[in-house]
């Protein structure tokens, strides 16, 4: 199957940037982590700089909160189907993870304008 970067890019980053678990019960202790971004962002275009577009390029940043947001809708779309495609712990988990992946991008997209500096700081 087919990768395309802004999964590659934005899904790696949901997970590997998240100071929290997918399912933090307290969203306290979930964040998007800047430091993460940026070693991640850097490796990535040692490579990637090959073949994106700039227009791919300067839309990294908004990869990285598009999937948390993303995520949220899925896991929340389940939760109101009756759980029938993730599976589960527990009769809310997958509102727990709506919750959770909620936080992850509100404080991603706090982030946004110091991630496209971190972008077009690796021209």
């Amino acid at each position: 199957m087919p990768s395309f970067v802004f999964s590659d890019f934005g899904d790696f980053l949901r997970t590997a940037a998240n100071t929290g678990a997918e399912d933090a019960a307290d969203l306290s202790t979930v964040s998007f982590d800047l430091n993460i971004f940026k070693a991640f962002a850097e490796g990535y275009l040692e490579s990637a700089s090959k073949f994106l577009t700039p227009t791919e390029r300067e839309m990294l940043p908004f990869a990285a909160t598009l999937f948390p947001y993303m995520q949220a809708v899925r896991f929340y779309a389940d939760y109101l189907n009756g759980d029938t495609y993730y599976k589960t712990k527990s009769a809310d988990h997958n509102l727990t993870r709506t919750l959770a992946q909620m936080q992850l991008w509100r404080d991603a997209e706090s982030k946004l304008e110091q991630m496209r500096t971190i972008i077009a700081g690796q021209a």
